[in-house]
């Protein structure tokens, strides 16, 4: 569970953690406020002896960026920041006794490794991986690694480093020892085939798709198509004994009746939080990609393949290509509703009877964030729609303030907006006004430590949740690359 504590209270806590986890105190390099002298600002990075992890190809690219943004300093120290932030203080690589790559992610300040998280903290240095051998095998880690994970327990969303017995193991679920919580959530499968599709496309590596992927796939098939609930919705049980609604599964644990519309249910949010109506919208679309994507992949292997092996990967991909046919079917007749003001928008949750959530939440699989995940083309005039819909007061999880303006959720609660909304709406942005007004905030709302918070205040940014966010960290060099070629250098120098 990601603990909900502003700056005071997360001094300590920090504290704690770096100090059992690190030979150094990393909590000061963190939290400290940084104010620029002559104009320079100090690095936050930790001393090169310090970094976990280090690669010249993200060297070189942060060098390059720094470059071209001399006439913003302060954008291109929060750069330098945060775009290696995932590689020095999270990366956890290793070889293995047999000679193959294996690669542990923490997600910053908690010592366990998620699923999604992972598959999007190192996902910006794909690109770069045929530049750098060494970034190339880590990358290479971290996916037979979330192969391994799956396999080990398929309803697990986030794992320990070995069977440790860390993390939620009084939880009513089936706990293994090395899993740290077991939240069943549809993203934590898509995120991982996300990334080894990428990798594949870019490196032209395919040793990845071994005895472990196959693995991997079937139990994800297995999974999807029991979530579908058209036999039964007890597959999976989860209880939390918790003062936290959103920790727990209602419904004795196996969440609310959904009808079986060909819809896959998921029981929690990206956020970690408990779904409301199963049918988690933005998940379902990423589940479509995610199956086209294995479909693909599975189709490659089957040329390279026996006879046996041939047909068992071509088995395989077709029932992929069918579930995320059913799918996208199902988000055709139920994802829809026609808002009186916005005209027809995607919901957040559904179940099938006709009840719908109109919200949108944070955390990535998001409403806002389907344009960026490439779930939905960016000119689709439903999701124009519902981008708009989302970025407002009619959002129950939208706030604005004095500090800034952004989706959050219940997570965090009221009033505390998620720069990683704001980062979805500037991906997603077809304005430079827009892009300018997004780039702005999140420049203006880092409390002056350098870094991207979890969540601020929306009328005071000093106060703000987790100092340490890997994610959000890398995700925000993610989005100045992308700026930048896209031709908005001159626009970043401007703000």
């Amino acid at each position: 569970m990601r603990k909900t504590i502003f700056a005071i209270a997360l001094m300590s806590a920090m504290s704690a953690m770096a100090q059992k986890h690190a030979e150094v105190d990393v909590h000061a390099r963190y939290t400290k406020v940084v104010t620029p002298v002559n104009g320079k600002y100090e690095s936050k990075r930790p001393p090169v002896a310090e970094r976990l992890f280090t690669s010249e190809a993200v060297e070189k690219k942060i060098k390059e960026v720094q470059k071209l943004l001399k006439k913003n300093p302060k954008l291109a120290w929060m750069f330098a920041n945060c775009y290696p932030n995932t590689l020095e203080s999270t990366v956890h690589y290793r070889q293995l006794a047999n000679g193959d790559d294996d690669t542990f992610v923490y997600t910053g300040d908690i010592p366990a490794m998620w699923l999604r998280d992972s598959g999007a903290q190192v996902w910006p240095y794909v690109a770069l991986a045929n530049k750098d051998e060494k970034l190339k095998k880590m990358l290479r880690g971290v996916i037979l690694r979330q192969l391994k994970c799956i396999n080990i327990d398929r309803y697990a969303n986030a794992y320990n480093d070995g069977p440790t017995g860390a993390g939620w193991q009084k939880d009513d679920t089936e706990m293994k020892a090395e899993v740290f919580e077991r939240k069943y959530e549809i993203d934590s499968f898509c995120y991982p085939i996300r990334l080894a599709y990428e990798y594949w496309k870019v490196t032209g590596d395919d040793s990845i798709f071994g005895e472990d992927w196959m693995q991997a796939i079937g139990n994800i098939l297995k999974t999807f198509h029991e979530q579908q609930r058209k036999e039964t919705a007890k597959a999976y049980h989860f209880t939390r004994m918790t003062d936290r609604a959103f920790d727990t599964v209602g419904w004795d644990g196996f969440g609310a009746p959904v009808k079986p519309v060909g819809l896959i249910a998921s029981l929690f949010r990206p956020s970690d939080d408990a779904t409301i109506l199963p049918f988690l919208i933005p998940s379902n679309f990423m589940a479509v990609s995610a199956m086209n994507k294995a479909a693909e992949i599975l189709k490659h292997v089957a040329e390279k393949s026996e006879t046996e092996q041939k047909n068992k990967a071509l088995g395989i991909a077709q029932d992929c290509s069918a579930l995320a046919a059913e799918v996208k079917d199902a988000l055709q007749k139920y994802a829809v509703y026609d808002h009186p003001k916005y005209g027809k928008i995607y919901a957040y949750e559904v179940d099938g009877f006709g009840n719908r959530l109109l919200m949108d939440d944070a955390n990535v699989p998001s409403l806002l964030g389907m344009g960026y995940l490439g779930d939905v083309e960016m000119n689709d005039p439903i999701y124009q729609n519902t981008r708009r819909f989302v970025w407002s007061e009619d959002n129950p999880c939208f706030f604005r303030g004095k500090a800034g303006e952004g989706i959050g959720g219940p997570h965090i609660g009221y009033d505390m907006p998620w720069p990683m909304s704001i980062m979805m709406k500037c991906f997603t942005a077809q304005s430079d006004d827009e892009i300018r007004w997004c780039m702005k905030t999140l420049l203006n709302t880092d409390a002056g430590m350098g870094f991207i918070h979890e969540s601020f205040h929306k009328d005071d940014a000093s106060k703000y949740t987790r100092a340490w966010f890997a994610w959000q960290n890398t995700l925000f060099g993610e989005l100045v690359i992308k700026l930048i070629n896209a031709g908005k250098v001159d626009l970043l120098n401007s703000l």
